[in-house]
């Protein structure tokens, strides 16, 4: 069984670094043939680029990865323990 704690804060700071690794890229590299700007599509608010912009990417990244973590743990446990194989003894 998966813990939802762990897996919640794991995709969550997943999707938040990946933010960063994408925001930093295209400050540093803006030549990437890489749509950054797509970033402004996904997440609502986020305007390339200011302080605040960047700051309310960072969290709904972080609040996204999140919601996958709460998602997916509860289906994985419940699929894991429908379709398990029985105990050696029971077949």
């Amino acid at each position: 069984m998966l813990n939802v704690k762990v897996w919640t804060m794991s995709l969550g700071c997943l999707g938040a670094v990946t933010f960063a690794i994408c925001v930093l890229s295209g400050i540093l590299l803006p030549g990437l043939p890489v749509a950054h700007q797509a970033l402004e599509v996904v997440l609502p608010g986020f305007a390339w680029i200011s302080p605040g912009s960047v700051l309310l990417g960072l969290v709904e990244s972080f609040l996204y990865g999140a919601y996958l973590g709460v998602l997916f743990v509860p289906l994985h446990n419940y699929f894991a323990r429908r379709w398990a194989a029985p105990p050696p003894g029971l077949r």
